[in-house]
Formats: C-alpha cells, sequence, structure tokens
C-alpha cells in the first residue's frame, strides 16, 4: 500500500506539471515564446549561510568573502552560486554551470524571450524558484524567492544575474514582465553578477519586489507568469560599431 501511495502520488504531481505547461503554452504559444515551469523548493540555506556569515564579517570591518572576486582572471574558487542551500562547493566559474545542472539539478533553457512559469505561488516562506537562461552565448540565473523582509508580511523578489564577472553582466540588458488581465508591469535592469551574493542583491532591493496582493493580481490559479528578455546594451552595442 505504501508503494501503491508513493507512485499514485508521483503520477498526480506529474499530471498536475503537464497541466500548468499545457495551460502555458496555451497562452504564450501565441508570442512564439518557450515556456518553463518552475516548481518551488523550500530554502535549506536559512541556516547561517556563506552570504549571511560575509555581511557579519563586514560588520567586524573584514572585507566578506562574496567580494573577492571582480577581477576577470581572478584565479580564486567561486562559492556555489546555487541560492537554494548552503552548499560547501567551490570551483572556477567556468565549471560553475555543469556543478548547477549535475548537483543542484537545475533546468536550463535556450531562447532570447521566455517564459518562466512559477508554480504554487501559495507556499509559505521562504521558498525559491530557479533556474538556468542560456542567451546570446551566455548563462544567466534566474531567482524568484517569497520570503519575509518583514515579519508577516511575504514578499516576492525576482531578479537575473549573469554567470559570469560584472563587467561582463554590464554588457547586458534584461527584462522581466508580467502581462495578466489588461495590466502589465516591467522591470529592466542590468544583471548582477553571480560573485555577488542573491542575499545582498534582494536586501538591497534592485530586483522586480511584489507584495503579496500584487503578486496575486498577476498570477493564475497560484501560478506566476514572468516573461524574460535578455538584449545587449546599447553601450556595448554602440563600442562594437566604433
Amino acid at each position: 500500500m505504501l508503494f501503491f501511495t508513493q507512485c499514485f502520488g508521483a503520477v498526480l504531481d506529474l499530471i498536475h506539471l503537464r497541466f500548468q505547461h499545457y495551460k502555458a503554452k496555451r497562452v504564450f504559444s501565441a508570442a512564439g515564446q518557450l515556456v518553463c515551469v518552475v516548481n518551488p523548493t523550500h530554502s535549506l540555506k536559512y541556516a547561517p549561510t556563506r552570504c549571511a556569515a560575509a555581511q557579519t564579517s563586514t560588520e567586524q570591518d573584514v572585507l566578506p568573502p562574496c567580494h573577492h572576486h571582480e577581477a576577470v582572471h581572478d584565479p580564486q574558487l567561486v562559492p556555489c552560486t546555487c541560492p537554494l542551500f548552503s552548499c560547501p562547493w567551490e570551483g572556477h566559474l567556468e565549471v560553475v554551470v555543469s556543478h548547477l545542472r549535475q548537483t543542484h539539478r537545475i533546468n536550463i533553457l535556450q531562447g532570447a524571450e521566455i517564459v518562466f512559469l512559477a508554480t504554487d505561488m501559495h507556499l509559505p516562506a521562504p521558498t525559491d524558484w530557479i533556474i538556468m537562461h542560456s542567451c546570446l552565448g551566455h548563462q544567466f540565473l534566474l531567482v524568484l524567492r517569497k520570503q519575509e523582509k518583514y515579519e508577516g508580511h511575504p514578499q516576492f523578489f525576482a531578479t537575473m544575474m549573469l554567470i559570469g564577472t560584472q563587467t561582463q553582466a554590464d554588457n547586458f540588458t534584461y527584462r522581466l514582465e508580467l502581462n495578466r488581465n489588461q495590466r502589465r508591469l516591467k522591470w529592466e535592469a542590468t544583471p548582477r553578477s553571480v560573485l555577488e551574493c542573491v542575499d545582498s542583491v534582494i536586501s538591497d532591493g534592485d530586483c522586480l519586489v511584489l507584495n503579496t496582493s500584487l503578486a496575486q493580481l498577476f498570477s493564475d490559479n497560484g501560478s506566476l507568469a514572468i516573461g524574460i528578455a535578455i538584449t545587449t546594451s546599447k553601450v556595448h552595442t554602440a563600442e562594437n560599431d566604433m
């Protein structure tokens, strides 16, 4: 009976996932956009993290380890950039993608414009939704987090980070768009580098921020669809033309 129950539960989860994907494709197929259905993961890293330790060390006038990798050819190892877990892995920047895919099973989607469909938005904080986006010869990390910045008031934070240096990130512009019920909300910015901490990006507020009521306004049966587009920045284009 236990085996049957587990198998039946897995089948129901698969049916639910395919149904969510079908709904997303029906809505966005007219625009020719790829859809990635992303299930939530309760973050296991809110026991003290590498980034939290960095903030503590800053208070003690010690340079935080999350900002030791600004040089383009920095030989130092990079800590795991996955915001879901307190992962002890370290490696060179060029192998971060393979680590995220093999160890954390992070999905990667290719295309200039995609749709990030986050399911089960009603789950309690802290919860994360995360994918990798391959575009324009680079890989980006999209993180959507539900977190209580103030006790009893959960908010949603969405940001795009380049798996590369900040100098490389400055060459791109990303756009996050919510579009439902004749309402449209856009956030456009330069991506941050994964050499920074996702926690610090959220703390700075340099990302798309939604309160619960606004997220519900754009959600559909507990799922939130975010359109993603990445382009090269105008400054970068002008330099190439010169």
